[in-house]
């Protein structure tokens, strides 16, 4: 019998070389659609958490000085997507900035779940410019205890 090492797929050169593609790729998307690699942002927004235990996956996105009614989430069964705009105050006159990182104007971001969702049962709550999601996985996705019977 051989023992075969199980190796972590995070670890592996192709995973980095994608990983690598993908930062170049949108650096070249943020320079193509406006937003220069030195302007001091992350180019996302709004940053994002996501996590799951063996019943829900929870989101949570910080949203700093939005209000729900400037937000629209969308839930498929295999994605979400945060939409809305974010207003500041209106520039003053006779003011010169010497860095503005904070970014105003609408967005959307979709990202991809780790497994479907019902989205019958989705509970959204924004509390202190932090939007966070429970979204219940699908019955047919989550583990299930088999009972052994004996004959």
């Amino acid at each position: 019998m051989a023992i075969i090492r199980w190796r972590d797929p995070f670890e592996s050169k192709a995973f980095r070389e994608l990983n690598k593609l993908q930062d170049e790729m949108n650096t070249l998307f943020d320079r193509v659609f406006g937003r220069r690699a030195d302007q001091g942002g992350t180019g996302v927004f709004p940053l994002v958490n996501v996590a799951q235990d063996s019943d829900n996956i929870y989101v949570s996105a910080e949203l700093p000085g939005m209000e729900p009614k400037d937000l629209e989430v969308i839930v498929k069964e295999d994605s979400v997507t945060l939409k809305g705009e974010r207003f500041f105050e209106t520039e003053q006159e006779n003011v010169s900035y010497h860095r503005r990182e904070r970014e105003q104007g609408a967005f959307n971001r979709t990202f991809p779940l780790a497994t479907r969702i019902s989205s019958e049962n989705v509970k959204a709550e924004i509390k202190n410019g932090i939007l966070t999601l429970i979204l219940p996985k699908a019955e047919e996705v989550k583990a299930k205890k088999i009972e052994i019977k004996v004959q």
